[in-house]
């Protein structure tokens, strides 16, 4: 089974690869660009036994700051 964790910062927390990233896009010739956020996509192969709750302390354990993160679980 395969599993996609959706990591991005919480809302409020300052994201410079974000700002890089809108910044270059408009050295590009991309104009209207308002905003860029930047957030990482994790896929995890698992066992179809693994359960949402070991999912989620994965999340809270290792792969997300929960502090300035929030993470979105996606299987299937």
């Amino acid at each position: 089974m395969k599993t996609r964790i959706y990591v991005t910062l919480k809302s409020g927390v300052l994201d410079p690869q974000g700002k890089a990233i809108q910044h270059a896009l408009d050295g590009l010739g991309f104009a209207g660009v308002e905003g860029v956020r930047q957030g990482k996509l994790i896929e995890i192969d698992h066992a179809d036994n693994v359960s949402d709750d070991d999912l989620d302390q994965m999340c809270r354990k290792l792969l997300a700051n929960t502090v300035i993160e929030n993470y979105r679980i996606e299987r299937g």
